[in-house]
Formats: C-alpha cells, structure tokens, sequence
C-alpha cells in the first residue's frame, strides 16, 4: 500500500517531477569519526546505524526548515532504506549462479525498508538524542515486521508472474513516492592501495533513479563517508551537508553531557 498509493509530500527534499533520473545530480560527501560515533553508540545504546541515520534524519529536517521557514516541519517524509537480501553461503561462479535452482542464484536481490522521518519538534534542538531514539524506534519497528520480507516477495512474485519490466515499473513508483532512498556499504577496514597509490577515502554514488535526493554511506578505515546526491538546480546539497554534520555535532555534544550527568 505504501509502496504503490501513498504519495510523501512536495518539499524541499521532494520536486515530485517526472523524469528526474535523466537529469544533473549535485554531490557533497562529509566524512565523521567511526571512535565518535561508537562513542555515542555506547552512550545511548543504539547501532551505529542507528545514530549516522538518526544524524542524517535530523541534518535533513534542519535543512527542510531553513529551506521553507519551517512550513515543512510536519511534512510526511519517507526515507527508502535499501536492504541486501542475497544469502552469501559460499562463492559462486556466474555459471552456477544462472542454473535454475542455484543456491545462490544470479541477479540483485533487495528490499525496501520505509522510514518515516521523525518531525522536527522544539524539544529536538534542547535534547537531539531524542531524536536518534525517535529514529532508532521507528527502524527497530519497521525492521522486525513483516513488511521487509512481504516487500521482497512481492517483486519477486511480480518478477516471475509479470516479467522483469512490470517489476522495474512497480520498483520505480516506490522511489518516486518516497523523498529520499539511502543505502550504505561496509568497506575495507585496512588501508587499500590501488597500482601501488595509496587510496586515502572512498565513497559511492547512485544515479539514475527518480527521486530528489540520495544518500550513500561507506565505511573505509576508522571512517564513515556520507554522500548526498541531489537533483542539481532544486536541493542546495551544501547546505544539506552543512545541515547534516551540525546535527552530529548537535548529537555528540548531547552525548558527551549524558556522561557527564551519569558521573
């Protein structure tokens, strides 16, 4: 119902044009401490997941506020969380992959996780972990039901009975319902190098699909690599990555004075 009916509002993170993946994206990547962002894990007793989405939820708010003057505060907002369903039990030529009952078989297997933004309350700016809370309750929530596993179904279902394009199309109108589709990547926890030149940060992009905005996270080190990918020319990416990292700032030092209380 949600993937296929409900529509999130107009915004400043939403143009709600039609063809925007055939249009410019704007890039800005920010990178936070993986040591300050365990840090906060600790402290409130979350994922790290769980408080680089709730940092990116309340930069995104912040920025919808500054952008409309607050008008957009209570707009309904969805973010498309991105999930790997494919089961790695052991490595698999492309020949054994495309046989008919593979164990692992050929092609990209996902599904989607909706997330509702939490609202930008007064409360947020006195105690900003509330909201990693707010975002941590809504994720938990979302992830032990059944929607993930009845979502993967469906395309799967859609896939076998309908064809390949009738499931791109019912997979499109789920990203141009939502406002913002994120999705992250674990990387090398050791220094790589590349003909022997050293690679000093990574991060990846996603183009192509119909939404405003995008946001990738990548792990490479003792770092966390946030991108934001944009509709060029509607959403000042700059200001969202500005927006973004105040948040985390916001989040650390309400951390920080959680300990300090707790001593």
């Amino acid at each position: 119902m949600k993937s296929s009916l409900v529509e999130d509002d107009l915004s400043p993170i939403r143009s709600g044009d039609i063809g925007i993946e055939f249009r410019p994206i704007a890039l800005a990547s920010m990178t936070f401490s993986l040591g300050q962002i365990k840090q906060i894990k600790a402290t409130l007793g979350v994922t790290i997941n769980d408080v680089i989405t709730g940092a990116i939820f309340l930069g995104t708010r912040l920025y919808m506020q500054e952008m409309s003057k607050g008008s957009s505060n209570h707009s309904n907002c969805t973010a498309l969380v991105l999930l790997n369903t494919r089961m790695f039990r052991s490595y698999q030529s492309i020949k054994e992959m495309v046989k008919p009952k593979a164990e692992s078989p050929w092609g990209n297997h996902f599904a989607f996780l909706h997330v509702q933004l939490p609202e930008l309350v007064a409360s947020t700016e006195l105690n900003p972990i509330e909201f990693v809370r707010k975002s941590q309750q809504i994720i938990k929530r979302k992830r032990s039901s059944w929607a993930v596993h009845l979502t993967a179904a469906f395309v799967e279902t859609v896939k076998k009975l309908k064809g390949h394009e009738v499931a791109a199309q019912c997979i499109h109108k789920t990203l141009l319902n939502a406002s913002v589709l994120i999705t992250n990547m674990i990387g090398p926890v050791e220094k790589m190098c590349l003909a022997n030149h050293p690679i000093k940060d990574m991060f990846f992009v996603l183009a192509g699909n119909p939404q405003s905005l995008t946001i990738t996270i990548a792990s490479y080190m003792d770092n966390l690599r946030v991108t934001v990918g944009a509709e060029k020319g509607f959403v000042d990416v700059q200001k969202l990555k500005s927006c973004i990292e105040e948040a985390f700032q916001m989040i650390l030092k309400s951390a920080a004075g959680e300990i300090q209380q707790m001593k």
